[in-house]
C-alpha cells in the first residue's frame, strides 16, 4: 500500500521507533519525557492508523499527551509526517508492538485512557494470540491505567468482539465495563471518526464498542 503515492514522508522529532527509547532493563522510564510538556497527562492509542484520531483529538485536548503506536510501518511513517506537518507538541507516534512497550517499557499507573479501535481481528484461529485483547494485556492496561483511568474498545468484527467479550467477563476483579464514552472529536452519528470507522459505516456494518474503568487502587 503507498499511502505516500510520491510524497517524501519526513518522520521528524514526532516518529519514534523503540531504539531511541533507552533499554527497558536500565531503570525506569517516564513516557512524558517524548514530549515538551511531560507532566500533561497521558492518553494512548493503539493502532493509530493514518493517524486521524490523533490530529482530531490533539487539538480538542490541547493539554493532553497522546502516545499512538502503530506497528506498521507504513501507517506509522504516513501518520507521523501528518502530526509533524501539523507541529502538534503533543502528539508522538511510535512504531513498535503495542504489548511489547506497554510491558517492558510502561510505568505504573501513569495512563490516563488507552484507545483500541478497529483493531486487526486476525480471524483466523491460530493467529487469534496475536489480538490485542488477551489475558495477559488486560493485566497489563489495568497496571498502566491511574485509578479510575479507563480503555475505550470499538470494533466492527463480530468475533472479535466476541472474544473481547469474554476475556473481559473473566476479569471483571480488574475493569467494570460501561457504555463507551465517545471522544469530543467525533461527529454527530460517530463513535470515534477514524478512516476505518467512515469506511465501515459507508458499507453498512455494525459497530460494538464499550468503555472499561480501572478497579482498584
Amino acid at each position: 500500500m503507498d499511502l505516500a503515492r510520491g510524497k517524501n514522508m519526513d518522520v521528524g522529532e514526532h516518529g519514534l521507533d523503540l531504539s531511541q527509547l533507552p533499554p527497558f532493563d536500565q531503570g525506569p522510564f517516564d513516557p512524558g519525557s517524548l514530549f515538551p510538556n511531560p507532566t500533561w497527562p497521558l492518553e494512548l492509542e493503539i493502532g493509530s492508523g493514518k493517524g486521524t484520531f490523533l490530529a482530531q483529538q490533539a487539538v480538542l485536548q490541547a493539554e493532553t499527551n497522546f502516545l499512538g503506536i502503530e506497528w506498521a510501518t507504513e501507517f506509522w511513517r504516513y501518520a507521523a509526517d501528518r502530526v509533524r506537518r501539523r507541529a502538534f507538541a503533543n502528539v508522538r507516534l511510535l512504531r513498535a508492538d503495542a504489548t511489547q512497550f506497554i510491558t517492558h517499557w510502561m510505568p505504573d499507573a501513569r495512563v490516563r485512557t488507552i484507545h483500541l479501535y478497529f483493531s486487526d481481528p486476525w480471524p483466523k484461529t491460530r493467529h487469534h494470540k496475536r489480538r490485542v485483547i488477551q489475558d495477559a494485556t488486560l493485566a497489563q492496561f489495568h497496571r498502566i491505567l491511574f485509578p479510575g483511568g479507563d480503555l475505550r474498545i470499538v470494533t466492527d468484527h463480530e468475533d472479535l468482539w466476541k472474544w473481547d467479550v469474554e476475556h473481559v467477563e473473566r476479569h471483571a476483579h480488574l475493569f467494570s465495563r460501561g457504555p463507551f464514552v465517545a471522544p469530543p472529536s467525533a461527529s454527530a452519528g460517530e463513535l470515534v471518526g477514524t478512516n476505518f470507522e467512515r469506511k465501515f459505516a459507508r458499507e453498512g456494518r455494525p459497530f460494538m464498542a464499550m468503555t472499561l474503568t480501572k478497579r482498584g487502587a
